[in-house]
């Protein structure tokens, strides 16, 4: 009986995944891809974290610039580094919503601006835009020199040692300046390396992305039984804690910046100037029809961009000064420039005007995120059928971009695996689609923080320069790993020397 029994789901489960297969191979069938096999498609190509991106670019050398993945009982991916059809995807109004794997970023981010779609998005996106403005961005430059400073002085532990490990050092000083800038509030995550929120972070990145490419926990059934969902509760547990004192610590300064009052919405000071606003601030003050955000909506938008800004610009400033340990000639062209700016002063604080001249290092910047693109891969959903050149992309396809792959086309970027921050000069730009280079994504839902980002990460990097000779372990080599933001699984090893100035 129980022979027949398990014969008889198998044979449904066979008979619904061809369904569903033949279902959208009517009409993707022109694009090439691994072979699907019945019920697990091909998640077993993929294997680790560390595995996916040397493969999928692998299947993209193989299958072209637009391929086709089944995994499981999902619906089909295409994994996409055609910058025509990038710029048909990123430019539609159609096209905005998120894949379903983001699903899995819900228990942590809930359906904050990176999770959201529809009205919600456009809401929250409309009320967050104002904390961008560059003259709210210019008021924080000091406070990413202050916080740049205090990595310098954490640093110098680790002069003449034959390597560090850099990517711990930057994170905790990403995740002090996000507090103080975006929250309004100081954390000193600096003074406290045992950080456990950055760890619970990395192990809620490294889960997703398993859950994304595992048969058996992409379900939630079989996922609850695994250690894995043991870990992401106690993760979420420190992760939601940690936000949520930072939202209480904001409330109760802004209730008494303005005199006890429980009414926070006061945006003058004492001599009646407007006063600046930061991205929590904005969140706790919005009022709509006299109702305020509920506080799962605040929380999840912080969460969000507690994550985001901070986890994704301590990958691109690791990768940098690892970068520049290894090429010691663009080293020497950027210390060249910051000299040009501040002459021999190791101590004077960047400003903004300063900052719109570190040219060369903007370009090291954005060659690092061309090598070494923060976010390697995103998704969007398509929720309804689709025309594209000829092509009906069925509704619940999945669109992927693999940035990671589309910025190592040597049709688009020559000898693409070598650092060569001159590809953005202006001059070498020209001609260049702007969907051939999509470190921040592109269209109506690019990165709302990307200029903050590159402020931040110009001053860090600065300072660091302005202080230290940056050295290559010739013994080392990072290993790349996938998460939902690119990580080296071995870290991000550089030797550190005072610098004469």
């Amino acid at each position: 009986m129980i022979a027949i029994l398990a014969i008889s789901v198998f044979v449904i489960l066979l008979t619904t995944w061809f369904l569903q297969y033949f279902k959208y191979e009517k009409h993707l069938k022109i694009f090439k891809g691994p072979r699907a096999w019945p019920l697990i498609g091909s998640a077993l190509e993929f294997g680790t974290t560390m595995d996916l991106l040397p493969i999928t670019l692998e299947n993209k050398k193989k299958y072209g610039s637009i391929f086709k993945v089944y995994l499981g009982f999902a619906p089909p991916t295409l994994i996409i580094t055609d910058p025509k059809f990038l710029e048909f995807v990123m430019g539609s109004t159609r096209i905005l919503d998120k894949s379903e794997d983001y699903r899995f970023l819900h228990s942590w981010l809930g359906r904050g601006l990176l999770t959201s779609g529809g009205a919600k998005w456009q809401k929250h996106r409309k009320i967050l835009t104002p904390a961008f403005h560059f003259r709210i961005l210019e008021q924080f430059v000091e406070v990413f020199d202050f916080y740049s400073n205090t990595l310098v002085q954490k640093l110098e532990k680790e002069v003449g040692k034959k390597s560090v490990d850099i990517y711990p050092y930057v994170t905790l000083c990403s995740l002090d300046t996000i507090c103080a800038t975006s929250m309004g509030t100081e954390v000193n995550a600096q003074n406290d390396s045992e950080s456990k929120y950055v760890f619970s972070v990395k192990e809620m990145s490294r889960i997703i992305i398993d859950r994304t490419f595992s048969i058996f926990k992409m379900f939630d059934f079989f996922y609850y039984f695994s250690k894995d969902y043991q870990k992401e509760r106690e993760a979420l547990k420190i992760l939601h804690g940690y936000t949520e004192s930072i939202i209480e610590s904001r409330k109760e300064e802004l209730i008494k910046a303005n005199g006890h009052s429980k009414d926070i919405q006061n945006d003058e000071d004492d001599i009646g100037r407007k006063k600046k606003k930061t991205f929590l601030d904005l969140l706790l003050q919005y009022k709509k029809d006299g109702q305020p955000l509920t506080d799962k909506d605040i929380r999840e938008e912080v969460d969000t961009f507690m994550f985001e800004g901070h986890d994704t610009t301590a990958a691109a400033m690791s990768f940098a000064l690892y970068c520049l340990a290894k090429n010691p000639e663009a080293q020497e062209k950027t210390v060249q420039e910051l000299r040009s700016i501040f002459g021999d002063d190791k101590e004077r604080p960047a400003t903004h005007r300063d900052m719109q001249e570190m040219k060369y290092l903007e370009a090291v910047i954005k060659e690092t995120l061309r090598l070494y693109p923060s976010v390697p891969i995103f998704a969007r959903n398509v929720h309804e059928d689709v025309e594209y050149d000829g092509i009906i992309l069925p509704k619940d396809t999945s669109l992927t971009i693999f940035v990671y792959g589309l910025h190592r086309d040597p049709a688009i970027f020559p000898d693409p695996e070598r650092f060569d921050p001159e590809r953005f000069t202006q001059e070498k730009q020209v001609g260049r689609s702007p969907y051939a280079y999509l470190p921040f994504s592109a269209g109506p839902r690019n990165c709302i923080g990307q200029k903050f980002a590159m402020l931040e990460m110009k001053s860090l990097l600065s300072k660091v320069l302005r202080n230290y000779e940056l050295l290559e372990d010739p013994n080392h080599k990072v290993v790349l790993a996938a998460e939902t933001v690119l990580k080296s699984a071995n870290g991000i090893r550089i030797g550190l020397k005072k610098r004469n100035f």
